[in-house]
């Protein structure tokens, strides 16, 4: 066990980063509770999910708008999806920086949308600022205050295996069942 400890402080913010180039919100939560049993540091583990957040988003965003052979592929398999991102924007406009990270499902979808719109590159990086920190922070801090519920949880969760595959099929089926609903209008 003392073995996975050390290689998580070695590659542990390794693996933050190149997690949270697409999302970033399993990895912050686990990196909070981490944090809070001393494993790894808070502050460098929000600055690490902060870094990847932003540069991912601006990556989609520019892919969107100067490659969209590239990205053509996967908003076919994606286009309920695709549709509701591209509802939030026109919606909420600038705004919709800010609701996209909270959103799971259309996180990578929505910097992608207003890659494909006029909306200008300038603006959302500045606006991806402040919305990927309040992202962070949110989340983060409220990972590593909860730290000792986590860690509870999750020694629950080793003495009765069989409940964290029910959870993860509902919490799947439960999102699933969502989009589906939602992205029907």
């Amino acid at each position: 066990m003392e073995d996975i400890f050390h290689s998580l402080t070695t590659y542990g913010y390794i693996a933050l980063f190149l997690y949270s180039l697409g999302g970033g919100f399993f990895g912050l939560v686990a990196a909070g509770a981490l944090s809070y049993l001393g494993k790894m540091d808070i502050v460098i583990s929000m600055l690490v999910v902060f870094a990847a957040n932003y540069l991912g988003d601006m990556v989609l965003f520019y892919m969107a708008r100067y490659n969209k052979e590239m990205i053509a592929p996967y908003m076919k398999s994606h286009r309920r999806k695709f549709a509701l991102s591209q509802l939030l924007v026109k919606k909420y406009g600038d705004f919709a920086v800010f609701i996209q990270k909270f959103i799971y499902g259309v996180k990578t979808l929505v910097p992608v949308a207003m890659g494909l719109s006029k909306y200008s590159f300038v603006k959302f990086g500045i606006l991806n600022i402040p919305a990927t920190a309040l992202f962070v922070l949110f989340f983060g801090l409220l990972s590593y205050k909860g730290g000792e519920h986590i860690v509870s949880l999750f020694g629950k969760l080793k003495e009765t295996p069989w409940i964290l595959p029910l959870i993860l099929v509902t919490l799947i089926g439960g999102l699933w069942y969502y989009f589906e609903k939602v992205t029907k209008k």
